[in-house]
C-alpha cells in the first residue's frame, strides 16, 4: 500500500503537478463533485461528440428530467466550465448547449471508468 507521503504526478499543458496521496484524493473528488447529480452525466453524453442541442433537444433527450431540473444541471454544468451556453439574438430567442473543449476531455475519462468497471465483471467470481 502507498504511504499518503509518495508523490503522484500529473501532466497538465506540458507542466507537471506534483501529488501527494492526499491531495490527489482532494482534486479527484473535487471532479467528482462537479459531475454529481442524477441528470449531469446523462447530459453529457448527449453532448459529446461535439453535438449541439437547444434546451428542447436536451428535454427530449434525457426523458424524465423536469424543465426545472435540467436548467438547473445545466447551469452547474456552465457554472464549472464543462458546457457552454450561447444565446442566439432572435426572436423567438434561441439558446443551444455545447461541451467546451475543457469539458471534451471528459470522454477519455468517463469511457476509462466505464472500462475499468467491465474489468469487475471479469474479477468477480
Amino acid at each position: 500500500m502507498r504511504s499518503t507521503n509518495q508523490k503522484v504526478s500529473a501532466s497538465r499543458g506540458g507542466k507537471r503537478k506534483v501529488y501527494t496521496a492526499l491531495s490527489a484524493a482532494i482534486d479527484v473528488e473535487a471532479c467528482f463533485s462537479m459531475l454529481e447529480g442524477r441528470w449531469k452525466l446523462v447530459i453529457l453524453f448527449h453532448l459529446f461528440g461535439g453535438q449541439v442541442l437547444r434546451f428542447s433537444d436536451l428535454e427530449r433527450c434525457v426523458t424524465g428530467i423536469s424543465q426545472k431540473m435540467l436548467a438547473q444541471q445545466l447551469r452547474q454544468l456552465e457554472a464549472d466550465g464543462i458546457v457552454q451556453r450561447t444565446v442566439h439574438q432572435q426572436v423567438p430567442p434561441k439558446v443551444d448547449y455545447r461541451m467546451t473543449e475543457w469539458g471534451q476531455e471528459l470522454c477519455p475519462a468517463l469511457d476509462a471508468i466505464l472500462k475499468w468497471a467491465e474489468l469487475r465483471e471479469t474479477h468477480a467470481g
